[in-house]
């Protein structure tokens, strides 16, 4: 008897007590609050071309937050399509970064299948295949759990999805070197390539500027130290989100709402669907290459 009081007691408490940001089960962020706060981001980002050295003078400087709560979910779906182009973000990176590359037939140039990348971080060229799963990682060049015990532990969901899927933010690089940066600041880690320490910290100051994070006092120091080799390094460019694509003419029968499943997709005419299409679901697209329903 007291076994079942205690079990009715936990899943009363499982019933009252709902999901919190970034638990598994939890609502995620709606498009156009993620797409806002990206425009906010964009909006705050320095301006190209800006010296580094200068904007680094306005980071806060201060000692690094707990990292008590940290998890990879509290920064939204990975690779969501936030500037909703109907491609998710690795793919965008993918094809912004790699040459010469090649795309899945049918995805209208989303899901990159290969392709050849000179990697920053090494200074190798790499030959891309999809589903290689060890030649290039996307690189979030601040880090999610740096810029958490940074600030974004303070966030909304919304503007941490946000920050995962800014391009400003991402770099293809070599799978290698991206393990062994996990998530080290510049004062933990630097890039083999010397050639790039520069280009990288002028990307992390402007990332930390545009999103209001701090720098902890080593990690200013490293990246003091860095741009004292090249004191004109300027800022890249900021992202600024695309705007939503037109509405497409959509079957007749389509829902507002994702479909229930790819036999409506189908009775609806509307298969094959494509990521940002009317009645998409992630979850109909079993291999995860932004086509579902082939």
């Amino acid at each position: 008897m007291k076994q079942r009081y205690a079990a009715l007691a936990v899943l009363a408490v499982l019933a009252t007590a709902g999901c919190q940001p970034g638990e598994v089960g939890a609502t995620p962020p709606a498009p156009d609050a993620v797409s806002e706060a990206a425009e906010q981001a964009s909006a705050s980002a320095p301006v190209a071309g800006q010296a580094a050295t200068d904007v680094l003078a306005t980071l806060a400087v201060k000692g690094r937050a707990p990292k008590t709560g940290y998890d990879r979910d509290q920064f939204g779906p990975q690779w969501a399509d936030v500037d909703r182009n109907g491609c998710d973000t690795r793919n965008d990176v993918l094809a912004r970064d790699l040459t010469a590359e090649a795309f899945k037939p049918g995805t209208r140039d989303c899901v990159v299948l290969s392709g050849t990348l000179a990697d920053p971080y090494t200074g190798t060229t790499i030959a891309f295949e999809r589903g290689d799963g060890s030649s290039v990682d996307i690189d979030h060049v601040v880090a999610l759990s740096d810029a958490w015990q940074t600030g974004a532990f303070g966030w909304d969901e919304a503007r941490r999805t946000a920050f995962a899927n800014d391009s400003l933010n991402l770099l293809a690089v070599d799978y290698s070197a991206n393990r062994q940066k996990g998530d080290g600041d510049a004062a933990t880690w630097l890039p083999g390539n010397r050639g790039y320490r520069c280009a990288y910290v002028a990307r992390q100051v402007a990332v930390k500027a545009a999103y209001e994070l701090w720098v902890t006092p080593a990690e200013h120091d490293a990246i003091a130290r860095v741009l004292g080799d090249c004191p004109g390094e300027p800022v890249p460019a900021p992202t600024t989100p695309a705007p939503a694509p037109a509405p497409a003419d959509v079957p007749a029968g389509t829902p507002a709402q994702p479909f229930e499943n790819c036999a409506a997709a189908r009775a609806a005419g509307a298969a094959p669907l494509h990521r940002g299409d009317p009645g998409w679901s992630d979850g109909m697209d079993g291999d995860g290459d932004g086509v579902a329903c082939e």
